[in-house]
């Protein structure tokens, strides 16, 4: 495609959301940027956290994963529903019942103060960590459509990026991110359905028949019941559930936008609506994965693979295909798509982790409002950095970004898990000054054992390497509690 014509349709893309960011900014109060004052209409999160969920992502990785896991990864998306469930009617009741801001405040109530910053700062690891490698993926494939053929190199690419971000959310921040997701969310579902009609369409395949291909394809094997895989059945929906609840109902990211609803009735309309639509939404990813494959296949389009066989760069086969193969329209929308997913994914990220560092370590809630503002720039920038460095030490990384981001969720969002078990299912009261070494220590140890079953048992913890950090979190609470 024409990069000029890609950089206008950015450039446009940009406008529209700087009008909304226009509009939603009036009449707003000190609070806006935190809360949406807590007028968000319940359907509107909703579709707008589709968007987040999925992020550049689900858009690119998850269509290419299937060519080397088939849909065994729906099996963690089961979980997620389930995960999502204990979120509506556990964890959503206690945060409006508490009427928080961020989520964090109830580990502070609940154990003390070195609890608290340890929760957020945790949170602020992994949020940081999940936003550069969403934000990663989309920069890549702008930089190959566009900033190369003029020149410019993948830093400036990402710096761009992240100034546009910054100044539409500035201002309102969440307030205005609920309605831009949903934008967003629109212009990355049209990217994915223009492409699977276009390939269709070129195969020659009726919708029927389309569906008859996808399920009866090779790729489409679900379940995998070898205990030894890291994708066998029970590893992948316990570690659904369990990353469900750490990375939605533990998150303040998603959180604070749920957080915004009117009311709690409304907030759990909310969840539950998102769950179920994403669930199909990432279902039907997978269906066009197998339709990419098959367009791959008919016009010996093929990746390359490394000696063990499996495909490498599987993240580059929807990118190619849409803006080298499948025509105009279809480059176009998925372009939309995926300059819709890298904003959802890092605006949301930057607003959330401004959010829970001004409340959880500046303590802000009781200072002037210009005091606030100031702080939040700061912080805002700040975080916007740490994300542009996390993004350039994983420039040269291979392979689909989908299981290196729940990989690492594991690892950092574990302790949280742990911590949030512990306070809401027991009565325990804990040593609050070692809370801090025991939630290091989980991941550590979870990361030499899933060394030592893989190298002495050929047995892959996959993403159920979550659960056994929140076990060792919980453990390591126990041995810590106040007799």
């Amino acid at each position: 495609m024409n990069p000029y014509l890609i950089l206008a349709i950015l450039a446009g893309y940009f406008l529209l959301l700087m009008i909304i960011s226009h509009f939603t900014s009036r009449n707003r109060s000190d609070e806006s940027y935190f809360t949406g004052d807590r007028q968000s209409p319940w359907f509107l999160v909703a579709f707008g956290m589709i968007g987040a969920g999925l992020s550049g992502v689900t858009f690119v990785s998850l269509p290419g994963m299937v060519g080397n896991h088939n849909f065994h990864f729906f099996q963690f998306i089961l979980g997620n529903v389930a995960g999502y469930l204990f979120i509506t009617f556990v964890l959503i009741p206690l945060y409006y019942r508490m009427k928080l801001v961020s989520v964090y405040t109830y580990l502070g109530n609940r154990f003390g103060n070195h609890t608290y910053k340890t929760g957020s700062l945790f949170f602020l690891v992994s949020q940081s960590f999940g936003a550069a490698l969403r934000l990663l993926l989309a920069a890549k494939i702008l930089q190959f459509a566009i900033f190369d053929q003029l020149g410019i190199p993948f830093a400036l690419t990402v710096i761009v990026i992240l100034l546009l971000v910054w100044l539409y959310t500035n201002k309102s921040g969440i307030k205005t991110i609920v309605w831009t997701d949903t934008l967003q969310t629109l212009f990355l579902l049209a990217g994915a359905i223009i492409a699977t009609i276009t390939i269709i369409t070129t195969l020659n395949f009726s919708a029927s028949e389309a569906v008859t291909e996808v399920i009866t394809h090779p790729y489409f094997d679900v379940f995998e019941w070898d205990s030894y895989s890291s994708h066998n059945f029970y590893k992948e929906f316990i570690a659904g559930i369990l990353v469900a609840i750490a990375m939605i109902g533990l998150d303040q990211n998603m959180m604070q936008k749920t957080l915004t609803c009117r009311n709690l009735w409304d907030a759990q309309k909310n969840t539950l609506t998102y769950s179920f639509i994403l669930a199909i939404t990432q279902f039907l990813f997978m269906g066009l994965g197998v339709l990419l494959y098959l367009y791959a296949d008919a016009n010996g389009i093929g990746l390359p693979r490394g000696t063990d066989g499996m495909l490498l760069d599987t993240d580059t086969l929807f990118p190619d295909l849409a803006l080298n193969h499948l025509g105009t329209a279809a480059g176009v929308f998925f372009i939309l798509g995926i300059i819709a997913a890298s904003f959802s994914s890092v605006d949301s990220s930057l607003t959330a982790l401004t959010t829970s560092f001004t409340y959880d370590f500046l303590d802000i809630s009781h200072k002037p409002a210009t005091v606030r503002k100031k702080y939040k720039n700061w912080v805002l920038a700040g975080f916007s950095a740490v994300i542009f460095m996390i993004i350039m030490f994983f420039a040269g990384s291979r392979g689909d970004v989908i299981s290196l981001i729940f990989k690492v969720a594991g690892y950092t969002y574990g302790p949280l898990l742990g911590l949030f078990i512990f306070g809401m299912f027991t009565k325990g009261e804990t040593r609050d000054r070692w809370v801090p070494l025991v939630c290091v220590l989980a991941p550590i140890i979870t990361y030499v054992l899933s060394i030592f079953l893989e190298y002495n048992f050929q047995f892959d913890l996959g993403f159920i390497n979550i659960a056994v950090n929140g076990l060792l979190t919980i453990l390591g609470l126990i041995i810590i509690r106040k007799k």
